[in-house]
């Protein structure tokens, strides 16, 4: 992967949630713990993570209600990590938009087939392809293209998916942003991108150069609301 897959944890067990995250860690994910119960939607947007580890037993609302509110404004991959083995349980989490379910006392191991094959199936492609960049924003290397998602602030991010879009660029924004995304974090210089063009049997003047710049930056930032490429000062760009 380009970068680690963010999954938020929302137990409220604190010794089994420091568990799971660590293990998460190991297995080069970043892992993000539920804190405030009484406002998990708002964690959950704020965090913006590609799958939801959902307990059921939880404080003022339980992981039924949650995953309820998750899947009116996000299609991201909830498993449910419950003691519960009622048939019932079950059925009602899957009626509630969960995806799979997973039983305690947890078995790391099946934990982390369970969630590799649900990050699989719901974002083969782009973990295939893609890189994984702030605001909401992926980067797919092998065509060049540049999609944004966009749902209350949620990046679930799936290529295909539902409230994504793909960023229009021309021939030359895709080529310099390429470079930049190949390059990131490290700068790149006003005299490698224009080279970068002229690769292409593009002549581009330094004005030139300028000018997409500024286009590219105003395309990204009309979509995420975000600055995406940086100027190190004498040096060149840069995208985090």
């Amino acid at each position: 992967m380009d970068t680690k897959l963010k999954i938020m944890i929302i137990e409220d067990d604190a010794s089994l949630a420091r568990e799971i995250s660590l293990a998460l860690e190991r297995w080069q994910y970043e892992a993000a713990v539920a804190e405030r119960f009484n406002d998990i939607l708002q964690e959950f947007a704020a965090i913006r993570p590609q799958l939801v580890l959902m307990d059921i037993n939880l404080p003022f609302h339980d992981g039924f209600y949650w995953c309820s509110q998750i899947r009116q404004i996000s299609k991201v991959p909830v498993i449910y990590i419950s003691s519960r083995d009622d048939d019932r349980d079950k059925i009602m989490a899957i009626a509630q938009g969960g995806d799979d379910y997973v039983e305690k006392p947890l078995r790391m191991e099946l934990l982390r087939a369970k969630i590799e094959a649900m990050l699989r199936r719901t974002y083969e492609y782009k973990v295939r392809e893609c890189i994984y960049l702030a605001a909401g924003l992926c980067f797919d290397c092998a065509a060049q293209s540049l999609y944004y998602t966009k749902q209350c602030g949620c990046a679930e991010d799936p290529p295909a998916s539902d409230g994504q879009t793909e960023i229009e660029l021309t021939k030359s924004e895709r080529r310099l942003f390429a470079r930049l995304v190949e390059n990131r974090p490290d700068v790149v210089t006003r005299d490698e991108l224009m080279m970068e063009l002229w690769n292409t049997d593009e002549y581009v003047t330094d004005a030139a150069l300028t000018t997409i710049i500024s286009r590219l930056r105003t395309k990204l930032k009309s979509e995420c609301g975000e600055d995406v490429i940086h100027t190190k000062k004498g040096q060149g760009y840069y995208v985090e």
